[in-house]
C-alpha cells in the first residue's frame, strides 16, 4: 500500500482540500504512476460540483502525466521508468473497442464518468481504511500518485515536459480528433470553431494540418481570438450580439460552412452552427451541455445531406493519437504552449477558481515543486 496525498472533494460543491490517502498496491492490469503533471478540465470541475454523479468523497483528475512506479501482474504495455500519458478508458472488448473506437466502448460512462470503483465494487484509493471515489476516468490523477488502469495509460517518449504532455490526454486529444478522426475536411473546404477555449484551440491547430482553406474561429474573448489567427484561424468572429449563422454565410461567400465544431455546450451556438451549414456539411458537436438540454432542428434543413455527429474524446485510439500528437509538439507543429498556465499542486482549488473565471485556457498542476 501507498501513502500519497491527493485534492479530495468531500462533498456536491465542496472544494479541493489535500489530504493523506492510502493506495492499494498495483492489481492485474494495474499500474502505479507517480504523477508529474495533470490538468484541469470542466468536467472535473462538473463533477466537483455534484452535477454528474460520481461517488463522494472522492479524487478526481483525467488529463495525467507521470513516470510509471510499479506494474500489477499481468501488466504489458509499460514499465517502471516509462514516462506516460493517463487518458480515458475502456474496456477493450466490446465491438466499438474491437475496430478502433475505444471513446464509444458500451461501458464508458460507468468506467469513466460515475463508477469510482473498479468491476469487482472495490477502489484503489481509501483514507483511515474508508474507500473513496476513485478510478474517474481510469486514473485519478489529482494526486501525488495514481493507480491507473492499463487501458489509460498510453507510453511516450521521454523527452518533452510533463506540461506539455498533460493536455493531450483529453482536451488536444479532443479538439484535434474531432477534425481528424470525425470531420476529416476535404482540400479547399471551410471550417468554423465555435468556442476557443482549449479543445477549440486544439481544433484549430488540427485543422491548420489539413488542406482546408478556410480556418474561422469564434469566440467571445479577444485575447482567445488573437491567439487563434497566430495557431492557424484565417478568421476570426466575435460572436457577442451577432447574427452567427450568418456571419458565417458571409464569410464563405454565401455558401455555408463545410465542417464545424461546437466547442462550447451551448444550445443556441449548436443551431447557428448547424444553420450555417453548407450543402452535405457536418457538425461535430463537441461541448457538453447539461444533461436534459435539446436542441430542434427543422428536418429538412438536414435533408441536403447535413450531418450532426456526436463527439467523444475525439473518437480517439489513445495509443495511436497521443504518440502522434506528442511528435508533433517536438516538431513545432501543434503549438499547446501558449495555451497552458502551470500552478502548483497545492494551490489546486485557486487553480481550479482561476480556471472555472475564464482566467486560463489550459491549467495544469505540477507535481515536482
Amino acid at each position: 500500500m501507498t501513502t500519497t496525498q491527493a485534492a479530495v472533494v468531500e462533498s456536491p460543491g465542496a472544494a479541493f482540500t489535500l489530504r493523506d490517502v492510502e493506495l492499494d498496491a498495483p492489481r492485474e492490469g494495474e499500474i502505479l504512476v507517480r504523477m508529474k503533471a495533470a490538468g484541469i478540465c470542466h468536467t472535473d470541475l462538473t463533477v466537483a460540483a455534484g452535477h454528474i454523479p460520481f461517488p463522494l468523497p472522492g479524487v478526481l483528475g483525467h488529463e495525467g502525466a507521470g513516470v510509471v512506479e510499479e506494474t500489477g501482474p499481468g501488466v504489458t504495455k509499460v514499465k517502471p521508468g516509462d514516462h506516460v500519458v493517463l487518458t480515458f478508458t475502456s474496456c477493450g472488448s466490446c465491438a466499438s473497442c474491437r475496430v478502433g473506437h475505444p471513446a464509444y466502448c458500451t461501458t464508458w460512462i460507468p468506467q469513466n464518468l460515475i463508477g469510482g470503483k473498479r468491476a469487482d465494487g472495490s477502489s484503489p484509493i481509501s483514507r483511515g481504511g474508508v474507500a473513496l471515489g476513485g478510478r474517474f476516468f481510469g486514473q485519478s490523477s489529482f494526486a501525488r500518485h495514481s493507480i491507473a488502469d492499463e487501458r489509460s495509460v498510453v507510453k511516450v517518449d521521454p523527452d518533452l515536459p510533463f506540461e506539455l504532455l498533460a493536455p493531450l490526454a483529453c482536451s488536444v486529444q479532443t479538439g484535434t480528433g474531432a477534425v481528424w478522426n470525425t470531420l476529416r475536411p476535404e482540400p479547399g473546404t471551410s471550417i468554423a470553431v465555435i468556442g476557443t477555449g482549449a479543445v477549440g484551440l486544439a481544433a484549430i491547430m488540427g485543422a491548420a494540418l489539413t488542406p482546408v482553406s478556410q480556418i474561422i474561429a469564434v469566440g467571445r474573448q479577444a485575447a482567445q481570438l488573437e491567439l487563434a489567427a497566430k495557431i492557424g484561424a484565417t478568421h476570426t468572429v466575435d460572436s457577442t450580439g451577432l447574427d452567427l449563422a450568418g456571419e458565417l454565410r458571409k464569410i464563405t461567400g454565401g455558401a455555408g460552412v463545410d465542417y464545424v465544431v461546437e466547442a462550447v455546450g451551448n444550445p443556441e451556438v449548436l443551431r447557428a452552427g448547424i444553420e450555417a451549414l453548407a450543402p452535405r456539411g457536418a457538425v461535430a458537436v463537441v461541448g457538453a451541455p447539461p444533461y436534459g438540454v435539446e436542441v430542434s432542428v427543422d428536418v429538412h434543413r438536414l435533408l441536403p445531406g447535413r450531418r450532426i455527429l456526436g463527439v467523444c474524446e475525439g473518437d480517439s485510439d489513445p495509443d495511436r493519437l497521443i504518440p502522434l500528437l506528442a511528435r508533433l509538439i517536438r516538431g513545432g507543429r501543434l503549438p499547446v504552449q501558449p495555451l497552458i498556465r502551470e500552478y502548483d499542486f497545492a494551490d489546486i482549488q485557486a487553480a481550479a477558481d482561476d480556471f472555472r473565471s475564464g482566467k486560463n485556457i489550459k491549467t495544469i498542476l505540477r507535481f515536482d515543486a
